[in-house]
């Protein structure tokens, strides 16, 4: 008996092979690949093996893997559709982000693996489920002080109920001035954001800020505030701008160590009083390589010629125009020859240059791009500005900068000729030099540095999207 069991049992194992239950089970939340993903981080955000997550997408080349991409997220019992990646931006809390998009704070947390709220800093990358039916809230609004519930619910066309509920508040007398609550409506510009009055509204583009980046923060503030602020350790310079808002554009150092910076926000009311707000930011790596050691000229890096060199650099790219001098997208400065693309460094790299014959020896960062050419070649402006200096450098050799305003500056190192005066207009496209191999080179070679509020920046950045 136990004999015809055994090999009934064989039998069965033969017609259903044994497969793992993530390959036969293929449901589960889906995760929208980011720019920046590979298996190994998804896999490590959501504590899964990447074997698990191979067999439940049915993937067999783990190297194809596409922005937007969806992937099954197995092992996350009892958590369905998809699942959503937000930024956290200026003004937005932890507890703004429950209330909005109504998700438990227990599931929060356990996917997110979230401790305190005051993890919750701007340019934080978060996990919210969204399910087909479930509801999510746009529309913003604050109590004013004195304002009851009942008075801002029929204020806003709605209920004390849904008020108290969506914002999972114990009663209409738990709203507090100044709360951002959440109510059913299309958001709409003057109630977008959970800052003091005095803003109406703020918003950075391109978060997460990385190491070399510009920091784009738009406001909109009350009529007549005078705005300021604050991004890790320089002053923030606001513009208007036609709509109404005003733009700072700040550089972020490309040495600057990845982690969690103040981010402050000023507003000074035509009363004289001030309110500010101040959150954490993150700052990524640039994830920037290491160059080959660079033997040069002693001369070009010894601290008596370099350091003043810098400092009369650094006091030519401080003040802030306030006209916006260029217009539209910046474009390459060797666009008429045929290496505007082909770049022999690029920003950010670490660099060690050493003095020939010499025990000097110097450590820092390529602080702009370097495209191929020879003697000789044309160089262009690459948008629209004044030229504020023009003529010979130890290290940077004869150089070239030009304000776009706004605190934007191109410097242009080591040309063979400079065909422009300090002074003089510049339009986008016009020739402003000549490629060279003058100060510290080791060849010819155009040298573009781009400078915002202070800092040099990447101006690869500035040639694939439009300031601002």
């Amino acid at each position: 008996m136990r004999k015809r069991f055994f090999i009934i049992f064989l039998l069965i194992l033969v017609i259903v092979p044994f497969k793992p239950a993530l390959a036969q089970d293929p449901t589960g939340p889906i995760y929208i690949v980011q720019p920046g993903d590979s298996l190994y981080s998804i896999a490590a955000r959501f504590s899964i093996t990447i074997d698990d997550l191979l067999a439940a997408n049915g993937i067999t080349n783990p190297n194809q893997l596409a922005v937007g991409q969806q992937l099954v997220i197995p092992g996350l019992q009892g958590i369905t559709g998809i699942l959503d990646t937000r930024f956290i931006n200026f003004g937005d809390s932890y507890r703004s982000l429950m209330r909005q998009t109504q998700v438990p704070d227990v599931l929060f947390r356990r996917l997110n693996r979230v401790v305190s709220p005051s993890e919750f800093y701007v340019g934080s990358n978060m996990i919210v489920p969204i399910q087909q039916d479930q509801p999510q809230y746009n529309k913003r609004v604050s109590p004013a002080t004195g304002e009851s519930m009942l008075e801002l619910a029929v204020k806003n066309n709605t209920s004390v109920w849904a008020l108290t509920d969506i914002n999972q508040l114990g009663g209409s007398w738990a709203g507090l001035p100044g709360d951002t609550l959440y109510i059913p409506g299309e958001a709409s510009e003057n109630n977008a954001s959970g800052l003091p009055s005095a803003f109406v509204s703020a918003e950075i583009r391109g978060l997460p800020l990385k190491q070399g980046g510009t920091g784009v923060i738009t406001v909109v503030a009350q009529p007549g505030a005078v705005l300021g602020g604050l991004l890790v350790d320089h002053q923030l310079r606001f513009f208007p701008v036609d709509d109404g808002s005003q733009i700072a554009l700040q550089g972020v150092h490309a040495l600057l160590e990845p982690g969690v910076y103040p981010l402050r926000l000023d507003a000074t009311l035509p009363d004289g009083s001030m309110q500010s707000y101040e959150q954490l930011i993150l700052i990524v790596s640039g994830n920037y390589p290491d160059d080959p050691l660079l033997y040069v000229d002693p001369a070009t890096i010894d601290p008596t010629s370099t350091e003043p060199e810098l400092q009369e650099l650094i006091a030519i790219t401080t003040p802030a125009s306030p006209t916006k001098l260029w217009a539209g997208d910046f474009i390459s400065p060797a666009i008429s020859y045929a290496e505007s693309t082909y770049f022999t460094s690029r920003y950010g790299s670490r660099r060690t240059y050493i003095g020939q014959g010499t025990n000097l020896s110097v450590q820092g960062f390529h602080t702009g791009l370097d495209f191929g050419g020879g003697d000789g070649l044309a160089i262009t402006a690459p948008a629209s500005g004044v030229v504020v200096f023009a003529g010979p450098w130890t290290v940077r050799g004869n150089a070239t900068i030009i304000d776009h305003g706004w605190g934007v500056y191109s410097g242009f190192w080591h040309q063979s000729a400079i065909q422009v005066v300090v002074g003089q207009p510049v339009s986008l496209g016009d020739v402003i030099g000549l490629v060279g191999g003058t100060g510290r080179v080791t060849g010819a070679h155009l040298h573009w540095e781009l400078w915002v509020n202070g800092v040099q920046v990447d101006p690869l950045d500035w040639l694939n999207q439009t300031y601002p």
